[in-house]
């Protein structure tokens, strides 16, 4: 089986090198997948990342990891594959916005961050442009983090959330299903709550072995 991680925004496939090594160890064949918002739209990311699944899918089975942005990409990316193209086994969603982030509609009020963000973030405070993002016809896992603030005063308005996005941002009624971990935003790839997770998902598919390496 091989895996592929895509990284959230501002982050880089290092990022992933926690959660990889583990399934590595685990007997996975695994890759990432690496972008910078400030130099590429939305859709020329989708469209190298459209490029990158269809070569791994032509050399067997595989899943799909996403975190953040990472899995909006991810989905317009799977949802774009050529007909006939190997779909994926299982994707996972970590923190991953399925509607548009609250915290990223604030900061578009930020010239700092319009500019380091630029397109993609943009597509994450649009209500539009998020609803264009279709949902996933495979089996799809979503991790959700709540380790954040639940202040009442603040983007989340005392709702569970992991710091960056709040759990109804990320929670998606087409999902397999839906995993609350206590961990914050930028530590969900990282965290071996999550590697264990997916592993107990890849057991269940008949990959081996099932039970996540420290």
């Amino acid at each position: 089986m091989q895996a592929l991680f895509i990284h959230g925004m501002g982050r880089s496939p290092l990022s992933g090198w926690p959660l990889l090594r583990r399934l590595k160890a685990a007997g996975l064949v695994t890759s990432s997948f690496g972008y910078i918002v400030s130099l590429d739209d939305f859709a020329t990311i989708t469209a190298r990342l459209v490029a990158k699944i269809t070569r791994l899918a032509a050399q067997g089975d595989y899943v799909l990891i996403g975190h953040s942005l990472g899995g909006v990409l991810l989905r317009a990316a799977v949802n774009a594959l050529a007909p006939g193209i190997r779909q994926p086994q299982h994707v996972f969603l970590l923190g991953s916005p399925m509607r548009p982030s609250r915290l990223a509609q604030r900061l578009q009020q930020r010239l700092l961050y319009r500019l380091a963000t630029r397109d993609c973030g943009r597509l994450l405070g649009s209500e539009e442009r998020m609803q264009g993002v279709a949902p996933l016809s495979v089996p799809t896992t979503v991790i959700i983090g709540t380790r954040g603030i639940s202040a009442r005063h603040g983007p989340f308005s005392g709702e569970a959330n992991d710091g960056v996005v709040a759990a109804s941002e990320v929670s998606a009624s087409w999902a397999s299903d839906e995993f609350h971990l206590p961990v914050v935003h930028t530590f969900l790839p990282s965290s071996q709550l999550v590697a264990t997770v997916i592993l107990q998902r890849l057991a269940l598919l008949g990959s081996d072995p099932p039970t996540a390496s420290g």
